[in-house]
């Protein structure tokens, strides 16, 4: 369905949704080479920043190109094996959003609370670690999905009250039964989301005691200041997440669920780049190097 019928809205939204989807390409794969060319943000938290980024990029051009493709073409048409294509990589990647959160999470607490041993236990290996186990759960969670899927039969009318193919809408247009999907979806989805969340609400809760534990109110600053990107990324991507999910459908009150998801899946990825390359100084210098850089490349060619 799209987010609106009617025709005079089509070039608006077809021009805000192609700005914000380059904006936010160009602002996360900055990111991602900022850290990549500077040698001092080779550490744990930039590595999980920099998986953070490029899953982002992932997120968002699951969904807008399709539908940029949608508006510009005047068909909301959606092929069968392009919804199920659509339905595997949101799943992936969103999930992949929500352990690296919590990984990053993990990172701070170890930072913060436990400095003495942060190098031994953060080490190389064990970062690469959580970023692969991270890749391979969320890969094997979405395909399950995706595969359960394949076995349902839709009998029409096939259309979906969304702009892309979410899990949720997919299963109450099934005319079989989705008991098993259902199930998979309570058991598997329910402890892959909540645990990391847990994760990220134990580790603040050890970080805020641990600062409470600081005498020295510069100290304090500092190491509130370490966690407040992180905490503005994951507030932003939890709120939005359990407005779409957890809060009651709205089909019939204007799809109000449909504003939810732009927030979750469009706004959100937008908006990481300027959090850490606002509030992070590191980011910053790296960012300014690159520009500086560049600048002095295109003054020596002219």
């Amino acid at each position: 369905m799209g987010l609106s019928e009617h025709p005079e809205q089509q070039p608006l939204l077809f021009g805000l949704f192609l700005g914000m989807y380059l904006v936010t390409v160009w602002g996360n794969l900055l990111i991602i080479l900022a850290i990549g060319s500077d040698v001092h943000l080779h550490t744990p938290m930039y590595l999980f920043l920099a998986n953070l980024s490029f899953s982002d990029i992932g997120f968002i051009s699951t969904v807008i190109p399709k539908m940029l493709n949608n508006i510009g073409s005047g068909s909301k048409r959606i092929s069968y094996g392009g919804c199920l294509t659509q339905l595997y990589f949101f799943g992936l990647f969103a999930d992949l959003d929500n352990f690296l959160l919590s990984v990053m999470a993990l990172d701070r607490y170890m930072a913060i609370s436990q400095p003495l041993h942060y190098a031994i236990t953060m080490n190389s290996q064990r970062c690469i670690l959580l970023v692969a186990g991270s890749w391979v759960v969320t890969t094997f969670h979405a395909l399950v999905h995706t595969l359960l899927v394949t076995r349902l039969s839709f009998c029409g009318p096939n259309v979906i009250p969304h702009f892309f193919c979410d899990l949720v809408p997919l299963l109450k247009l099934a005319c079989s039964s989705t008991h098993v999907n259902d199930l998979v979806l309570i058991l598997v989805a329910g402890t892959l989301l909540i645990a990391p969340f847990v994760c990220i609400l134990t580790s603040y809760f050890y970080i805020a005691l641990a600062i409470l534990g600081i005498d020295s109110p510069k100290g304090k600053q500092k190491a509130f200041s370490n966690c407040t990107s992180h905490l503005s990324v994951v507030s932003l991507f939890y709120t939005t997440a359990i407005g779409v999910y957890l809060c009651p459908p709205s089909y019939p009150s204007g799809g109000k669920d449909r504003v939810f998801s732009v927030m979750y899946t469009v706004v959100t990825p937008l908006l990481n780049p300027f959090i850490y390359s606002l509030r992070n100084r590191d980011i910053k210098g790296a960012l300014g190097k690159i520009l500086r850089r560049n600048m002095f490349n295109t003054l020596s060619w002219d």
